[in-house]
């Protein structure tokens, strides 16, 4: 649980207090932020007060324009390369729709998160280059020296744009645009990868408007998680203008699917509704067609690929659900974790396209820089995330001695390191971050901005509350607090319920709605409690109203303590019924919100684990293959009433599981390209990721079928000649383990009362 802080008194001039004007708050935050002159005010607060600083100012813009025109005007074919994640992908999008516009002869490339990494990987590199007179690089680029050298030996000229920590030497690129050139405190020094791009598309136009690629702007920014101050919050400001009035079609049509009216989008919509939807494209398969979304006005491709972020993004959020609940797990058996000044925690076969997502969550949970590790195959590697203060990647570059190698900025990183490295590395990021922030660890800490009553909340109050965003990193949204409350109601809401609409009351009776944005029931409190919230302006069917944000929650300082906290969910045991079919069909026709789990049969219609989703209702008609599996589901449904069926899945002997495999490999052989996913296999067969992994193993020694690593989770099948005759003893001792402790865990399901 998280410490609450009070605010510090602080000493706000008349001259601020009356040019900022409204509830003392407001300036009160600017005072604590550094804005104490009424000129400074204004230009935080209207972006129409401030004058950004020009794109020459950052280091080498002069030498990149120059060389981007003469391959306009030469033809020569330009080829961008961009990043997997939501600030490569705008910037790349934003390249390309710019350079086209100018009429450059343009084509990009995002590397495969899982066949390639993050940079500009050598072999790749070589397979593009044919017919190239220009390569030019956004949101990556800065360390890639050997892939530099090739492109400019080969007579392709290299300009580079990207904000990533610089190495010790720059590459030997014709241009190296990147704001961390610049000295601490400038205006520009903090833009992500698509600002620094966006500078380049500034200084191309010259006196020509470039508003129109200011939406990409700000989504990049909001995702890459991007310190709000000077130039950077003045071009989310005038990006989220933009994303309101004439958002591009790809991003209308993912604010229509997520329910948000483009007029009243704000940088939390970003954050929770587009930008993890693009995200899962980068983290789950391939992200280049993303930029096909951002860059078309053709209905019917943005129509299929925002169906396909929607899957995909489902499916993400089961496996982040997954990975952070066995991370959480991994922390409350060793508590030693805790005692170093960063977190660092290393699973088997975790998922490493939400590794990032589930170190974000950790750092926020205990307030200290985090790093999420997988093991696979005898490599380990994950993403960090770091807390204000502290540079993550320059603590990684002092264990560089320990790593297969490593990238990122002050707030995140990727790595890799041999798993006989991963003790060392603990200790020795420890007494890095130790170094920069003096502490041996952190008590995660919630800062309150002040204290005020349900009665003063209004929309005039959030109006004024709203002068403040956008909010983010660098300028958190104003932490309120209301104290002696009690819970009236609550009910889920969204399209797919995974959020609580909660109302609250004081003791005058005076009432609000409160959201919790993918709220968790079970954390829900009893009896009287303090509510740490935020404000903001917001349209709520149809008119205008002062929205309460959930943050925290702590038992009121007068209310009695509560020794065991009663039962949410409501169970309902079916699993000796003689007829489950038959009880089936009559809570599918009885329950008006029930989802009907089921995995590893046919005949029952339903959902498997990446398909769950928020509902009143969960019918689990088969039995789990283990526990985190099983806390996952319940922890995305959030169900009200669990039916437990517990029907045995067909695949649970060898035999089975492997033919079964083997018919759903014949058919990605088909019509897939052979391309299959573990996770998707483990989830139609219901059974774990490990135990899908021996299997194809297994088939890969015993049959024609053959198996390329595309990554941990991604395969590709082929079919060979003729079947091998190696032994595959070791393999199926391992794969019949893994049947037989699911099995047990079964057993333990089937038979437990209370599950």
């Amino acid at each position: 649980m998280r410490v609450w802080r009070d605010p510090v008194p602080i000493q706000v001039s008349d001259a601020l207090a009356a040019a900022v004007g409204g509830h003392p708050l407001i300036a009160a935050r600017l005072a604590r932020r550094g804005v104490n002159t009424p000129e400074a005010a204004r230009r935080f607060l209207s972006a129409s007060a401030y004058v950004p600083a020009p794109p020459e100012a950052l280091p080498d813009m002069d030498r990149a324009a120059w060389r981007v025109r003469e391959a306009i005007r030469r033809g020569e074919r330009i080829l961008v390369w961009g990043d997997f994640d939501v600030d490569g992908q705008t910037s790349t999008a934003l390249l390309i729709e710019a350079l086209r516009n100018l009429g450059a002869n343009v084509t990009f490339h995002i590397p495969n998160r899982f066949t390639e990494g993050h940079g500009i990987a050598l072999d790749m590199l070589k397979r593009k280059l044919d017919g190239v007179g220009l390569l030019l690089t956004c949101d990556t680029g800065i360390s890639a020296h050997e892939s530099v050298a090739f492109a400019q030996r080969r007579g392709v000229d290299v300009v580079i744009t990207d904000h990533h920590a610089l190495p010790e030497n720059l590459p030997e690129a014709f241009a190296v645009v990147n704001p961390m050139r610049l000295p601490h405190g400038h205006p520009l020094r903090e833009l992500p990868g698509v600002g620094t791009a966006y500078q380049l598309v500034r200084a191309l136009y010259g006196a020509a408007s470039s508003d129109h690629l200011l939406d990409l702007v700000a989504v990049g920014i909001v995702a890459d998680v991007m310190v709000l101050v000077d130039d950077t919050r003045y071009w989310l400001q005038r990006g989220l203008d933009a994303l309101r009035s004439r958002p591009r079609p790809g991003f209308a049509a993912i604010m229509e699917r997520a329910g948000i009216a483009p007029a009243d989008l704000t940088e939390t919509d970003i954050g929770f509704a587009l930008a993890p939807r693009l995200n899962a494209l980068g983290r789950l398969a391939d992200a280049s067609p993303a930029v096909a979304l951002l860059t078309t006005s053709n209905r019917a491709v943005i129509a299929e690929r925002v169906n396909e972020l929607e899957g995909l993004n489902q499916k993400r959020r089961f496996l982040t659900t997954q990975v952070y609940e066995a991370a959480r797990r991994q922390i409350e058996e060793d508590e030693s974790l805790l005692k170093y000044a960063a977190l660092v925690v290393v699973g088997e076969d975790w998922h490493t396209g939400v590794v990032g997502i589930v170190a974000s969550r950790l750092a926020e949970d205990y307030g200290c820089p985090v790093v999420v590790l997988s093991e696979h195959d005898g490599i380990v590697s994950g993403s960090a995330r770091s807390v204000a203060g502290c540079s993550i990647i320059e603590a990684i570059r002092a264990q560089a001695q320990l790593l297969s190698g490593f990238g990122g900025h002050d707030m995140a990183a990727g790595l890799s390191l041999p798993p006989e490295n991963v003790f060392a590395f603990r200790r020795g990021l420890s007494a890095a971050v130790r170094a920069q922030i003096g502490a041996e660890a952190i008590t995660p800490e919630l800062a309150i901005d002040g204290y005020v009553t349900l009665s003063e909340i209004d929309l005039a109050f959030a109006d004024d509350i709203g002068r403040l965003a956008p909010f983010g990193n660098g300028n958190p949204a104003l932490t309120l607090v209301t104290r002696d409350l009690r819970l009236a109601s609550t009910r889920t809401l969204g399209s797919r319920g995974d959020h609580l609409e909660l109302r609250v009351e004081d003791e005058s009776g005076t009432a609000r709605r409160v959201l919790w944005w993918f709220g968790d029931r079970d954390a829900l409190p009893e009896g009287k409690f303090d509510l740490a919230y935020t404000v903001r302006p917001n349209v709520f069917r149809g008119e205008r109203d002062a929205m309460i944000e959930w943050l925290d929650a702590r038992p009121s300082a007068s209310a009695p303590a509560v020794i065991e906290a009663p039962a949410r969910r409501r169970t309902v045991d079916l699993r000796a019924d003689p007829h489950p079919t038959a009880a089936l069909e009559r809570l599918s026709a009885s329950e008006a919100d029930l989802l009907i789990w089921r995995e590893g049969v046919s005949g029952i219609a339903g959902v498997h684990r990446h398909q769950l989703r928020a509902a009143a209702a969960l019918a689990v008609w088969t039995i789990p293959p283990d526990p985190l599996v099983w806390t996952a589901a319940l922890k995305v449904v959030q169900p009200e009433t669990i039916y437990l069926f517990g029907q045995r899945p067909a695949y649970d002997s060898a035999q089975a599981l492997v033919t079964q495999l083997a018919g759903l490999v014949k058919y990605a052989l088909a019509h897939k390209d052979g391309v299959i996913a573990v996770s998707e296999l483990a989830a139609l067969t219901n059974h774990r990721s490990a135990t899908i992994r021996a299997a194809l193993q297994w088939l890969e020694r015993r049959s024609t079928l053959a198996f390329e690593a595309l990554s941990d989770d991604i395969l590709r099948a082929r079919s060979e000649p003729e079947a091998r005759s190696s032994d595959a003893a070791e393999i199926e001792s391992r794969l019949t383990r893994l049947l037989a402790e699911t099995a047990a865990y079964r057993r333990f399901w089937l038979n437990t009362p209370s599950v």
